[in-house]
């Protein structure tokens, strides 16, 4: 852990609201809009954390919405940092971390304020919803060793997951939560959390430049207490709307593995690997990402002469399977330095 408790300052409302902003200002003007418009009953402040966006996201918000505490980073300092920074200058006694790309409906974090008040939990989630009112992934489980990070891989991923279901193994996460289900890790979206709680284990991992953050924070968290989602709330998530404006990436999916985007996010996977599950199953991840590039060359090779009788085109293509090389060549050579585990921030983008 890089980053410990922290001096927070005395609790003066119920609920602090922190989002995180970099050149994402039309989404964040929704966003607040949704926040004030549909959040009553509660005494709460609004911090905005800017990550030197370069644009005009300070004039936009402040005009349209003053009583917003601005907080100016002098440099890209991903979400755990930023977020640290929002929580000491903070005063409720819970804290919310709410994404740009979100909008609130129905009071929804005021029910979930009243509803995590009451309760014994330390952390909360609420269901997050698609535009079209499908429902998003809110709540996770550990899995042994991170072992559902090899699922991504295009043909031993394929492997993994037909061995999870032979043996039944438990599902990594809650697809769709209509009521109260305990969870051990909560979507950072919207991430509730007791002040106290804070106190006991830290704030988060400033190693972390993005990605896998709030995993690593919610494994420590859950050493003082519970976490669940209140799936009886609903808020929309315009999935992966802040990273796709801020970091040129059209891909939202999280089994994205061969761009710039998709070298952070395997990055950070790797270092809360090696945080949480310690330096074997670090080494047994990466063996596993670098047999995978001579498994997707055969692969491709196969489909594509089939694809030839079959008409098909095939899944992946040779440009994929180059740039993923890449990325884990470039995975490997940060390995020693993962493996140390001494304060370095992994910020790729």
């Amino acid at each position: 852990m890089r980053s410990g408790p922290g001096t927070l300052l005395r609790q003066t409302m119920d609920l602090s609201i922190i989002i995180v902003n970099y050149k994402t200002p039309a989404l964040l003007l929704d966003c607040l809009r949704t926040v004030y418009g549909q959040t009553s009953g509660i005494s709460f402040e609004t911090l905005v954390v800017d990550n030197a966006s370069g644009d005009d996201s300070r004039e936009r918000i402040l005009s349209a919405f003053p009583a917003v505490k601005w907080i100016q980073m002098d440099y890209n300092a991903g979400f755990a940092r930023a977020n640290n920074e929002a929580m000491r200058q903070s005063g409720g006694k819970s804290i919310l971390l709410l994404n740009s790309d979100t909008l609130v409906e129905k009071q929804a974090i005021s029910r979930c304020f009243r509803l995590f008040s009451d309760s014994g939990y330390i952390a909360c989630g609420v269901q997050l919803l698609n535009e079209d009112g499908s429902p998003q992934i809110s709540g996770n489980y550990f899995v042994p060793g991170g072992l559902n990070y090899l699922l991504p891989l295009p043909y031993a991923g394929a492997a993994v997951k037909w061995l999870a279901t032979v043996t039944r193994a438990q599902r990594p996460n809650v697809p769709d939560s209509k009521g109260l289900v305990e969870v051990d890790w909560i979507n950072g979206a919207f991430l509730m959390v007791k002040r106290t709680a804070i106190d006991l284990a830290g704030l988060m991992d400033e190693d972390f430049f993005l990605y896998a953050e709030e995993a690593e924070w919610c494994s420590r968290l859950g050493r003082y207490g519970k976490l669940c989602i209140f799936g009886q709330v609903n808020i929309i998530h315009l999935q992966g709307g802040s990273s796709e404006a801020g970091f040129d990436s059209s891909d939202k999916h999280s089994y994205n593995l061969y761009d710039r985007k998709g070298y952070q996010m395997m990055v950070s996977n790797f270092v809360r690997i090696r945080k949480q599950y310690g330096p074997g199953w670090f080494l047994l991840h990466l063996a596993f990402y670098l047999a995978e590039i001579p498994l997707f060359f055969t692969g491709l090779l196969l489909t594509s002469v089939a694809g030839v009788f079959s008409r098909r085109r095939p899944r992946y293509s040779f440009l994929q399977a180059g740039q993923y090389t890449l990325n884990v060549f470039r995975l490997t050579g940060l390995a020693p330095t993962i493996i140390r585990n001494r304060p370095h921030f992994y910020k790729t983008l």
